[in-house]
């Protein structure tokens, strides 16, 4: 009989940890691009948006945030030097986890929380909650 082995904790943890790096390789790709379709691979369908920067609350879903993005000249047509970068990977169990995450867009520097979920055996962002300081 051929039993497999289940992956441990570790290997799982690993294998988790690259997935979600390829799924923020592709957020950062897509808000560089202003790529709604990649960024739709990425985000759950009912996922949230939101911030309070300016003081208000600011809450959209995908449906209201992915025509914004369209809208944006992309910063990569702007020759925008990139700035994004992963600052932290946090699993809080076998479907869900935390990235800290920090991008610039225009003259806005962003700090992103992002909360994922593992559905059907893929990761996805369902909330981003974000801050951005402006740097010009």
């Amino acid at each position: 009989m051929n039993q497999q082995t289940p992956m441990s904790t570790v290997d799982r943890n690993a294998a988790d940890y690259a997935a979600l790096s390829n799924v923020l390789r592709d957020y950062f790709d897509g808000l560089y691009h202003c790529d709604t379709k990649k960024l739709a691979t990425v985000f759950h369908p009912q996922a949230t948006y939101a911030t309070a920067t300016e003081g208000k609350l600011l809450k959209l879903g995908m449906d209201e945030y992915f025509p914004i993005v369209d809208k944006r000249e992309p910063p990569a047509k702007r020759g925008e030097t990139r700035r994004d970068r992963i600052i932290s990977i946090e699993f809080a169990g076998p479907v869900t986890a935390l990235a800290r995450v920090e991008c610039a867009i225009g003259p806005k520097f962003f700090t992103d929380l992002l909360t994922f979920i593992k559905l059907d055996g893929r990761w996805q962002i369902i909330a981003k909650v974000f801050h951005y300081e402006l740097t010009e």
